[in-house]
């Protein structure tokens, strides 16, 4: 080996001064060099979002995120992506939490000036599962039954009623001649969809486990048509009394807080609504 050629030997040799820094630099004329370095987990969350860490099929709580991802969420095609969207943060947080996720909630105001959560994420293997069971693009107008598992039934209903549903209490005046002081206090379960099909399933699912009946009723005043499956006192006692018999089960604060004080003021309304139901 000639002196000075040793390691370091083309330090301050240019292709001008030295035909061997010529001849490498010809031929690396046009090649991309792309640099390489280990991200962070940070990082790669900013970048990638996260995976989905639980078990893809039925459970209780898979089921729950079922029920809301067929209400609140939206299965976006081309991307395999899922979004939520909800009012409520915490059902958002619960969302993600459930699915093992961690990633970030956007919060978005509407046009009519409410503030609104929502995430989203790009996940082939849920999004298929998700197809597999009933979840469509566009699933408000074309969503009908689910495949669900009996056993998981209650936990999905939950998750419908979290999303689209509602837990009404109240006490009217009566409208009675007879005494003054009369007073009704009325408790009432409501799901809403624009899907006929969809509530008719439900119906037909709640009617078949519990022995509830219910009633639908259409809004055709709308551009798209809305639908509401409604319960009455009773049938909502047997309904509430099933969804939230699990205290430590899955569920939106705000509407289970409902049920809990009609429940903590009416233990012996529960007891006998329950019995007649379950007999």
């Amino acid at each position: 080996m000639a002196t000075g050629e040793g390691k370091g030997w083309s330090k301050g040799l240019t292709a001008a001064t030295d035909p061997r820094i010529a001849r490498a630099a010809a031929a690396n004329t046009g090649k991309l060099r792309l640099r390489t370095w280990t991200r962070t987990a940070a990082e790669r969350r900013r970048l990638f979002g996260t995976a989905t860490t639980v078990p893809i099929e039925w459970s209780p709580s898979m089921a729950y995120v079922v029920g809301l991802t067929a209400t609140d969420g939206c299965l976006l095609t081309g991307r395999r992506a899922i979004n939520f969207k909800s009012a409520d943060k915490d059902l958002v947080l619960t969302y993600i939490d459930l699915l093992g996720r961690t990633n970030k909630i956007v919060e978005q105001r509407t046009r009519a000036g409410r503030i609104v959560y929502h995430v989203q994420f790009s996940d082939s293997r849920l999004y298929r599962w998700f197809e597999s069971i009933g979840l469509t693009p566009r699933k408000s107008l074309t969503l009908g039954a689910l495949l669900v598992p009996p056993e998981f039934l209650a936990s999905l209903v939950r998750g419908l009623l979290d999303g689209d549903g509602s837990i009404s209490n109240a006490v009217w005046k009566a409208d009675t001649s007879r005494r003054s002081d009369y007073y009704y206090e009325w408790l009432r379960v409501r799901f809403a969809s624009a899907s006929r099909p969809h509530l008719d399933w439900l119906k037909q699912q709640l009617s078949g486990a519990l022995g509830v009946r219910g009633w639908i009723w259409i809004d055709n005043s709308r551009t798209h048509p809305m639908g509401c499956l409604s319960y009455g006192k009773a049938d909502s006692i047997a309904l509430l009394s099933w969804l939230y018999a699990d205290p430590d089960a899955p569920s939106l604060r705000r509407k289970r807080a409902i049920w809990d004080d009609y429940a903590r003021r009416h233990p012996n309304w529960i007891v006998q609504e329950a019995a007649s139901i379950y007999a």
